[in-house]
């Protein structure tokens, strides 16, 4: 079986469906539980059976209660626990027949076979009609579908979002840093849009020859930083963590763990991060979302900024 990896979906003995959030899973996968079966639940799965969709607090909630166990930083399920693996690049086939959207954001992508997914509600077939998609394209391909998409954007085949969706999606994260700020990097990472009245993602997973590229692990906090340095290695913003490898006296490597940050600049920018710096061991990391709000803690560049006025 192919290594499972971010953005899979797996299912454990008891029927929870859980979002795969890590790269490290040999024998435990790191995932946020997100369908637990409950004969009341509104989310109705293609065999019949009824599910409920918890949000953050309540997924952690369910597992300290019930399974604590898998209780970790994330859900940590043993890999004997696991009943099925939902993978996102073998389902597009299918996705595409039943969803329309998909295929033509499938089309207009451009990336060569396996290299692209759906991955989600969708994925799991416990979508409703308020679900949005959640695209995924692997490796280098998806810079390829990043530029398509720019291009489909501008020539009008596909719908930019409107200001009405930029307030929402400020107002949801709630992010440092003040709307138009948010919004002029947001409207140059072309990682979203709009189709048909949908709102839907294009996500960053690394390929399955690059899993192991960085491997990311808990450093002991020294203290809270800002810092300005030039991005030396864009190639892994839009991961998750987002990675910057930068040029600075201290600081090694920018990490994003929240979304927001994600993007934020490119290769020979100058950035301006604020978080809190982790030793690892040869090397300093400035890490951003240490909590979910991520609080006092943002990305910008400098350089868009003034590019800008």
């Amino acid at each position: 079986m192919k290594p499972i990896r971010l953005r899979d979906f797996i299912e454990d003995m008891d029927g929870c469906i859980y979002a795969v959030s890590v790269y490290d899973n040999d024998e435990s996968v790191g995932c946020i539980l997100r369908y637990v079966p409950d004969e009341n639940g509104k989310r109705i799965a293609p065999d019949g059976t009824s599910y409920s969709k918890y949000d953050f607090e309540e997924a952690f909630e369910y597992i300290r209660k019930n399974k604590p166990e898998y209780l970790d930083t994330v859900h940590r399920v043993p890999v004997q626990d696991i009943r099925k693996v939902f993978k996102p690049e073998e389902e597009i086939g299918n996705l595409c027949l039943r969803d329309k959207r998909v295929e033509k954001l499938v089309s207009i992508f451009g990336v060569s076979s396996g290299k692209t997914g759906c991955t989600g509600s969708l994925l799991v077939g416990l979508e409703n009609e308020a679900s949005d998609i959640d695209m995924v394209v692997y490796g280098n391909d998806w810079f390829t579908a990043q530029t398509n998409l720019k291009n489909a954007a501008i020539s009008g085949e596909m719908k930019s979002l409107s200001d009405e969706l930029w307030e929402k999606v400020y107002n949801k994260r709630i992010p440092e840093i003040d709307y138009d700020t948010f919004v002029l990097h947001e409207k140059r990472k072309w990682n979203r849009g709009e189709i048909e009245g949908t709102y839907f993602d294009l996500l960053y997973t690394r390929g399955y020859d690059d899993l192991n590229r960085v491997r990311i692990s808990k450093g002991k906090v020294l203290g809270k930083m800002t810092i300005e340095a030039q991005v030396t290695d864009s190639s892994l913003i839009f991961d998750s963590p987002a990675i910057y490898s930068v040029d600075h006296d201290e600081i090694s490597k920018v990490l994003s763990f929240t979304h927001t940050y994600s993007g934020q600049a490119v290769k020979g920018e100058i950035i301006e991060a604020c978080g809190y710096v982790e030793d690892h061991g040869d090397e300093k990391w400035l890490v951003v979302g240490t909590t979910r709000e991520a609080k006092g803690e943002y990305i910008i560049s400098k350089t868009l900024i003034e590019e800008s006025e």
